[in-house]
């Protein structure tokens, strides 16, 4: 298991460039799935969870080639539907939570899929019941592997249906469009994600010949096709590594520029940490975040604290709320966090309170966080990282507090950002990766 050794106090200074997104990578590599032709995908991010994904495809016969940096290729011509049915599968499915997007594509272009049970963080409940529910309303037969903890999908056609979602999954959302870009007749999405990644994924399959409607909207319209042809494709900067930047210069009083961050869908973002008295200048399609010493949360118009509560989109991302609790541990005033999505994801904050942060746990879904702005600095101690989101707002709290910090399983930290300690030695971090 690999550890970070943090040694915090260090100011950061300079230009970083945010990698592709993951969430989005995750979808797009499943929809090559989708044809014989090749696909070529460009910014793809060098982290673990993209790197199973692209191992898993290929085990299950896709061709798959790097064409340099960042640009991978991928054919799926010959698909070996044996392997999905192998306890291999099984097991490497179920550590990596984006595979479940493979079981539209396949139920869409071979008609049998396998989903095994949710991998990924552990950040709570985490069920598929959305996917399922869909794939069924479309045609689907499921039948349940009590054994393996498997669920097997086939269908002879799928049919478009009207499709009313209890949730607005993301993964959801992207799974059943894939799965009904080849159903006879028309099919409608209606309380849809409509996040950045789900507009990514339509517009690549409208490049490769689908035929959807509403982009953007959360009322999707896909009308079946016969065939999807190949495409290149490049993915949007990662919306949730450039929020961590963000919290990172205001915890460390850094003074960081982040290029080309595609400002246009950031969303609420950049908003959300102004509210946190975060000062961020957008030049063109850059963030500049000048040096502060000490930053001030606002309050309601009727003088309440203020809530950040995560949403679907265009509300808050929940993957930015624990980056989010840890700025506010350093600023001034007191806020909220509300987490809905998940009941599990606020527990790390029993480390940052033995760092010295003033937080008070409500319950699995709120914390209460009082900044004490310039009286106090948090202190460097050992810990363990849960998950990818609490791993990095870990590592951003040791790089502000006062002595050395170990953080240990920092392998789920390299799920999801690339290369994380050079980038950000190279900007003045001190961080040492103990294999």
């Amino acid at each position: 298991m690999s550890s970070f050794i943090i040694e915090g106090g260090h100011r950061l200074k300079g230009e970083i460039l945010p990698q592709g997104a993951k969430n989005e990578a995750l979808q797009v590599i499943c929809a090559t799935l989708l044809t014989d032709e090749e696909v070529i995908i460009e910014n793809v991010p060098d982290i673990l969870d993209v790197n199973n994904l692209i191992c898993l495809l290929r085990d299950l016969g896709v061709e798959v080639k790097s064409m340099g940096k960042s640009v991978w290729s991928f054919k799926a011509t010959h698909i070996d539907l044996q392997f999905i049915k192998t306890n291999e599968f099984i097991r490497r499915s179920e550590a990596l939570r984006g595979s479940v997007m493979i079981v539209g594509p396949l139920l869409a272009r071979f008609g049998e899929a396998m989903a095994p049970k949710p991998g990924g963080d552990k950040i709570g409940r985490r069920r598929i019941d959305t996917h399922l529910n869909g794939m069924m309303k479309l045609g689907a037969r499921l039948e349940y592997d009590e054994q393996r903890l498997s669920y097997h999908l086939t269908a002879d056609k799928l049919k478009g249906q009207f499709i009313l979602l209890d949730e607005a999954s993301v993964t959801g959302t992207a799974n059943l469009i894939m799965a009904s870009v080849f159903a006879e007749g028309e099919t409608v999405i209606y309380n849809a994600a409509c996040e950045p990644y789900v507009e990514q994924l339509s517009k690549m399959l409208v490049r490769m010949g689908a035929k959807i409607e509403g982009i953007a909207s959360n009322r999707l319209t896909i009308t079946g096709v016969s065939v999807l042809h190949g495409c290149r494709h490049r993915l949007l900067p990662d919306m949730i590594e450039i929020g961590s930047f963000i919290g990172m210069a205001a915890m460390t009083g850094s003074e960081i520029t982040i290029k080309n961050s595609s400002a246009e869908n950031l969303g609420i973002i950049p908003e959300s940490f102004r509210r946190m008295g975060i000062e961020i200048v957008q030049q063109n399609d850059d963030l500049f975040i000048p040096q502060q010493n000490h930053y001030t949360i606002e309050s309601f118009m009727d003088g309440s604290i203020l809530t950040i509560a995560d949403a679907p989109w265009p509300g808050l991302t929940p993957d930015l709320l624990s980056v989010m609790l840890v700025v506010a541990t350093k600023a001034e005033g007191c806020v909220l966090i509300h987490q809905k999505m998940f009941e599990s994801r606020l527990f790390f904050v029993d480390k940052l309170i033995d760092m010295g942060a003033q937080i008070i746990l409500c319950d699995p879904h709120r914390a209460t966080v009082i900044g004490l702005g310039d009286r106090f600095r948090l202190r460097g101690m050992t810990m363990t990282s849960p998950d990818i989101r609490a791993g990095i707002s870990l590592l951003i709290a040791a790089m502000s507090a006062c002595g050395k910090s170990t953080i240990h399983n920092i392998d789920q930290i390299d799920r999801g950002y690339q290369n994380i300690d050079t980038r950000l030695n190279d900007l003045g971090a001190y961080i040492q990766r103990v294999e």
